[in-house]
């Protein structure tokens, strides 16, 4: 068995890995990537926020993704599934915005670019090798993996970060996964073409339809190609005891909005399904490891949260094992902090999720009332604000209390978004 020594071994090369990799490469560290699959390889999770461009541009990733082509996203579109409410929210209207633009991303693609990058700022990356085991004590972190090959390597490291996405290596191995309750989602989804798209920056836009119990989205991934899906209740799904493509047939006939913005369109991929998607781990770092991205935890695919956090927690836990390794008498009071700070902002997101599968939500956003830049302040949070100043807080609370308000006195006009019957 071969025996490799680094400073950090991070698990996972998606996006948090990634860039993780490529901010402990650049400040000088030695850190290994295992990620168990080949890039490029399909993902779902194609809609980005702006708020994650600082962070591509201050890596250098920047004007590698607009070389790439992607589609500069300017914001998105809520539709009532009964046809009678339509908002769209521009980035550049956001409160106190900085950026208007974010990607609409192939992430087959962008995941492949971003892992690449960290490759050429001098992280170790190893493609089609799995982790086979972890053994935390004495010392250092020891992992065995294993390579497409079949062969073995023992690594040892100073630090851990497990970015294995929804897998969660560490979160399975340690009994850390928690489901969040009443967010039992299944989705199923696949990619077309031909479809008749908005002009303009409209035609950018990540564009929803709110029905009763479930929620489509189209996601425009260049001239010609979109992702299209469908979320509901996993208890819904298998109620259907239909395969995920006789579903997502089954969703798109049913609702006129989405048949008439799929006219003339052609499926392209498989359709895929995720189901029961939503967890976050009881804790997010131990004696000489931490979780970023989806290992740590995942909402909803609503909001497009996932790779923003991804990117965010990705560089933040690369800060913290940095500064560990300079002082490691720090590294526990570095990574438990490290975990308030990320905590905090999936709390925030939380709620605007459980917020959206409730009726009051969308009666809400579809009838707003401007004052106080409310409405601009959900844009923010939705572009990857994550509400540090008080300003925008303060907006946020207004705004969920509106909601809480229109459950129970109907300040707003009430909506079925169930589709009308002719």
């Amino acid at each position: 068995m071969g025996r490799a020594s680094f400073d950090v071994a991070v698990i996972g090369g998606g996006p948090a890995g990634s860039i993780a990799a490529t901010a402990l490469a650049l400040a000088g560290r030695s850190v290994a990537v295992f990620e168990r699959e080949k890039f490029p390889r399909f993902h779902i999770g194609e809609s980005l926020l702006p708020f994650s461009m600082d962070a591509f541009e201050r890596f250098g990733i920047l004007q590698k993704l607009d070389a790439e082509g992607f589609i500069r996203k300017y914001g998105a579109e809520i539709t009532s599934g009964c046809g009678s409410g339509e908002i769209r929210f521009y980035f550049k209207d956001g409160f106190r915005s900085k950026t208007a633009t974010a990607f609409q991303v192939e992430r087959s693609r962008f995941d492949k670019i971003l892992l690449d990058h960290a490759r050429e700022c001098g992280a170790h990356v190893r493609e089609e090798t799995s982790v086979e085991d972890i053994a935390f004590s004495p010392g250092r972190p020891k992992l065995t993996v294993k390579a497409k090959s079949g062969s073995l390597e023992e690594i040892e490291t100073e630090y851990l970060l497990d970015c294995s996405g929804r897998h969660s290596v560490l979160g399975t191995r340690l009994g850390l996964k928690r489901e969040y309750a009443g967010l039992q989602k299944f989705a199923v989804y696949a990619h077309y073409v031909g479809a008749q798209q908005p002009s303009g920056i409209d035609g950018t836009l990540t564009r929803m339809v709110r029905g009763k119990d479930h929620w489509f989205w189209i996601i425009p991934l260049s001239s010609e190609k979109i992702s299209v899906g469908v979320v509901m209740d996993t208890q819904r799904y298998r109620s259907l005891r239909r395969s995920p493509a006789e579903v997502l047939d089954l969703f798109l006939t049913e609702q006129p909005i989405m048949r008439e913005r799929l006219r003339g369109a052609r499926r392209i991929s498989k359709v895929y399904a995720s189901g029961d998607y939503s967890y976050r781990n009881s804790s997010l770092h131990g004696d000489r490891w931490l979780m970023a991205g989806d290992a740590a935890g995942f909402i909803d695919p609503i909001f497009s949260s996932g790779v923003f956090l991804a990117i965010l927690s990705g560089e933040k836990a690369a800060e913290a094992i940095d500064r560990a390794l300079t002082t490691p008498h720090q590294a526990s009071k570095l990574f438990a902090r490290y975990e308030r700070h990320l905590a905090k902002i999936i709390r925030l997101y939380l709620k605007f999720v459980y917020s959206w599968y409730r009726q009051e939500f969308v009666e809400t956003v579809l009838a707003p009332r401007e004052f106080f830049e409310v409405v601009p302040a959900v844009n923010a949070v939705l572009a990857g604000n994550i509400g540090r100043s008080f300003a925008l807080r303060w907006r946020i609370w207004l705004f969920h209390f509106i909601v809480a308000v229109q459950r129970r006195f109907h300040i707003f006009p009430r909506l079925s978004l169930a589709p009308k019957t002719s």
